[in-house]
């Protein structure tokens, strides 16, 4: 929906902002790109967390989607979105609403690791008499959880889904571990044992006579870096969307690529020690500091003007709750500028997922030129 105000000036802050010229941009690069490799984009919206956004991600508006919340669920299932995976490991007290998510025509998905959680949702299979799809999650990296590659019990988990009423639908991996590697080199090489690690592991279930539809891998790193994916029918990514200060520090991105940022007011000066104070404390940033074991160390975050361009060498180096501190980057030859009471600026976020979920909407500048500013509503929860 449309806001009743036409710039920055008229938002109260802190505030969230997108760009949605560098988001649409953002969305069409990954888009095109898993187009070219043959496969298909699962979008992950634990991100965005807004139906608005969600629209502007998901290409034929239902799906497929990737979600981390049954909250998530909900929401998009209720407006429309009709292919899910809940790509976070089932237990057994949320079977019950993933069954009723399913009731509402939407194919929700689970993940699992381990032949207790399959009796699980065979058993709620059962007793719902609607075989709830599930797919065994796979160990790529060491990051998380998962089984290892090719190992024998994923045939037991299989086996007890399909033979307890459940449904195999396939394998998921995430390698996470790509976001401790700098550059697309190093990027293709996990996007390369990502592969690998399902794509054995799907053998090996089919070599038992068990179906493996689907072969899912994702992380946004690995997604933007992939240079084969045959063998492989699904990716997944979230944060593509926005981008952020660690998608920059490891190479994903550029800096001009972050589509996400804080809105915050000048609200004072501490002109002894070197500051600028601001109104979007870790309240509005969060805690997140991604880039502190970077090369790079960008504090909360880097410090644009009102209207986006970077202001060299400043950065939000502190943050208490309601009060964010600015200053010049340890060690830069850079002067403090003079940024007066009042004074609107713009901060880049280290994860974009972590500062998103501390506001209730992004207010959005318009791709198209001198259209007034949006909101998007988003939602929290689990």
């Amino acid at each position: 929906m449309t806001a009743p105000f036409h710039s920055l000036q008229a938002v109260q802050t802190p505030a969230l902002i997108v760009d949605e010229a560098r988001m649409q941009r953002n969305v069409r690069r990954l888009a095109d790109h898993i187009a070219s490799l043959g496969a298909q984009l699962r979008p992950h919206l634990k991100t965005v967390k807004s139906l608005d956004a969600a629209a502007q991600i998901l290409t034929k508006g239902t799906g497929p989607a990737t979600v981390s919340t049954l909250a998530e669920a909900q929401v998009f299932a209720e407006a429309g979105v009709r292919d899910m995976i809940y790509a976070v490991g089932i237990s057994p007290d949320k079977l019950e609403r993933v069954v009723s998510i399913r009731a509402q025509g939407c194919d929700l998905a689970v993940i699992l690791d381990s032949p207790e959680q399959a009796r699980a949702v065979a058993e709620a299979s059962q007793i719902t008499g609607a075989a709830i799809p599930a797919l065994i999650e796979i160990d790529s990296d060491g990051h998380r959880s998962g089984v290892a590659p090719g190992a024998g019990v994923l045939i037991a988990i299989g086996r007890i889904l399909q033979k307890g009423g459940a449904e195999l639908r396939g394998v998921l991996t995430h390698a996470g571990e790509s976001y401790e590697v700098v550059g697309k080199e190093a990027h293709a090489r996990f996007a390369e044992q990502e592969r690998r690690a399902v794509l054995k592991s799907a053998e090996v279930l089919r070599a038992a006579g068990l179906p493996c539809p689907v072969v899912s891998i994702g992380s946004t790193p690995t997604a933007h870096a992939a240079q084969s994916l045959e063998g492989v029918t699904e990716v997944r990514a979230g944060v593509y969307a926005f981008f952020d200060l660690v998608q920059a520090g490891i190479g994903v991105c550029e800096l001009d690529d972050i589509a996400l940022s804080v809105l915050t007011t000048v609200i004072g000066h501490q002109r002894d020690k070197g500051w600028i104070i601001t109104d979007a404390g870790w309240m509005a940033m969060s805690r997140d500091r991604g880039t502190a074991s970077q090369a790079v160390d960008q504090g909360y975050g880097l410090v644009c003007d009102e209207a986006g361009a970077l202001i060299d060498d400043l950065v939000m180096i502190k943050a208490n709750q309601e009060h964010g501190i600015i200053a010049v980057r340890a060690g830069s030859p850079a002067t403090l500028p003079d940024l007066p009471l009042g004074t609107r600026l713009r901060i880049l976020p280290n994860h974009a997922c972590a500062v998103a979920a501390q506001h209730h909407r992004y207010h959005v500048i318009p791709s198209q030129a001198d259209a007034p500013l949006k909101v998007w509503p988003r939602f929290g929860g689990w």
